[in-house]
């Protein structure tokens, strides 16, 4: 098993806070004493190709009586006003999908819905083409990562992390090897087999001041990135690194 050092609050947060670990945990008195709605992380993360940002992603999570609501919207360049895609997440406490919902102004909407093992996603196009419906053969655990919203890339990974490591007095194991997701791509209208790793503790510049963040690799048959998460703050998603794109990610 790798080992990792981290914080015990941070690894409970993981097990206890974030309503997607495994099924059939019972709540304990703690997570009875709750509020009916809990934020659990907000903020923006800006998206820049060869240096030069040509997005901003604004997103929150949130708890609202063991659902996990996970929203967000983009804009195409610094300084513009017009929202160009809106996406709306909702999971139960055991990691289900109840409902996603993407939109653009243009009119262009799709929404995803289970339907016994079947997660149906069904299709606006803009304009005055038909609507139409496309079934996969996925459970409804299977994960959500859209395009270009990486609050996605964070569920995943505290999905990963709260799945495959443990806490063991002030740190946490995590098993050896990659764990392999079934994910959806709603707007590709495609189903892919995606691997997430636990690489370990390194030391990166992020906005000019050196940290020391936790590395894992996200990868497929088609792409290879690199992820980030903060120990110290409930393993939130800081940096991505898409290299075969020249892009980078960096929470703002």
């Amino acid at each position: 098993m790798k080992f990792i050092e981290v914080r015990w609050a941070a690894a409970t947060f993981l097990l206890s806070c974030l309503a997607i670990s495994a099924a059939g945990s019972p709540p304990d008195k703690k997570e009875k004493d709750k509020p009916a709605s809990q934020v659990v992380d907000s903020g923006s993360f800006g998206v820049f190709v060869k240096g030069q940002r040509v997005l901003t992603e604004t997103f929150s999570i949130h708890q609202e009586n063991g659902t996990s609501v996970i929203k967000a919207q983009l804009k195409e360049a610094p300084g513009s006003e017009p929202i160009s895609q809106k996406s709306d997440l909702q999971i139960t406490s055991n990691g289900e999908l109840l409902r996603y919902e993407w939109s653009q102004p243009l009119g262009a909407s799709l929404i995803v819905l289970p339907n016994n093992d079947f997660l149906i996603e069904k299709i606006t196009p803009a304009g005055s083409a038909k609507p139409a419906e496309k079934p996969f053969l996925m459970p409804s655990t299977s994960s959500i990562l859209d395009n270009n919203f990486f609050v996605h890339r964070e569920v995943l990974t505290w999905r990963y992390l709260a799945a495959d490591c443990k806490p063991e007095n002030s740190n946490l194991k995590c098993q050896q090897g990659p764990a392999q997701f079934g994910v959806l791509v709603p707007q590709d209208q495609n189903s892919i087999s995606v691997r997430l790793e636990l690489v370990g503790p390194e030391k990166i510049s992020i906005h000019g001041a050196e940290r020391q963040l936790l590395r894992l690799n996200l990868t497929s048959d088609n792409f290879d990135w690199s992820l980030w998460v903060d120990p110290q703050d409930q393993f939130k998603l800081i940096r991505v690194a898409i290299p075969a794109d020249n892009t980078e990610v960096v929470r703002d």
